[in-house]
């Protein structure tokens, strides 16, 4: 993102309260937080993020998982996934695996610790479908 300025376009984004999605390194990416030493890079979400939370590539998982508003369990997989080990007030937690955040939500910002453009599911990518829409309807009615 540094090398290509995509930094600065991301954070305009983000202000002008277009929704995004970020997903494994994604979450990394919009927390405002990282566990360890290291410094936060887009400090979208009041998160706190492990990275690699699980382990390296070799430690690479599927699990089913509740996730908030999905009645029936959803595979998700897993690959050098991160998790929040905290998050503030306002965020909205909306799975967790083995005691660690794995998916939340906050105002416009989604985020996972987990692929769900590797599955045949549909289910999550259609959250965030849902806050576009959601995003979409509210310029209208500014415009109108």
């Amino acid at each position: 993102m540094d090398r290509y300025g995509f930094m600065e376009p991301v954070k305009t984004f983000f202000e002008g309260k277009k929704p995004i999605f970020g997903t494994c390194a994604g979450m990394v990416l919009a927390a405002n937080e990282l566990t360890g030493d290291e410094e936060a890079y887009l400090g979208l979400m009041d998160i706190s993020v492990k990275r690699n939370g699980f382990g390296r590539q070799r430690e690479s998982f599927e699990a089913d998982l509740s996730i908030k508003g999905m009645e029936d369990p959803y595979k998700a997989v897993f690959i050098r996934a991160p998790f929040a080990d905290e998050v503030g007030e306002g965020v909205e937690v909306l799975a967790v695996y083995e005691e660690n955040v794995v998916a939340a939500r906050q105002d416009h910002v989604l985020v996972s610790a987990f692929h769900p453009e590797l599955t045949g599911d549909g289910r999550f990518l259609q959250l965030f479908i849902e806050m576009v829409k959601t995003s979409v309807s509210k310029v209208e009615l500014k415009t109108c």
